[in-house]
């Protein structure tokens, strides 16, 4: 039975890269998590864009979604965790490992400047035993 481990009543504290022209009000990192798909998080340009998560104990990540938009994907993300380091296409990933932090790094993107727009940013899983 997984749950989201990341929403609105989840104890998360969270990095991002960047904020695009660091408008944090209008496209901060919390609009990944307020469940509305008309607000984002919308990075500036930069070559590699990244997210962490760190959990109030620790969890077994099973799956994570990204919904982005179009023109401002990545084409592969890495998940990094305390001993963990996954490479993989930003929807295909569900393996369960036990973390309390993690990194996901979003590479390639399909915008010229390396800019990301993402509407929401799912980790499911379980807490670890």
């Amino acid at each position: 039975d997984l749950k989201w481990l990341v929403c609105n009543s989840t104890l998360v504290v969270g990095m991002v890269s960047s904020v695009l022209n660091r408008d944090v009000k209008q496209y901060g990192k919390k609009y990944m998590f307020d469940g509305n798909e008309e607000t984002c998080w919308n990075s500036d340009q930069g070559e590699l864009q990244w997210v962490i998560l760190e959990f109030p104990q620790s969890v077994k990540v099973s799956e994570l979604k990204v919904q982005f938009q179009g023109g401002f994907s990545a084409k592969t993300c890495t998940l990094e965790g305390k001993t963990l380091r996954l490479s993989f296409p930003p929807s295909h990933f569900n393996e369960a490992h036990a973390v309390d932090k993690v990194k996901i790094m979003f590479e390639n993107s399909a915008d010229f400047f390396g800019r990301l727009i993402v509407y929401s940013l799912d980790v499911l899983g379980e807490k670890a035993s």
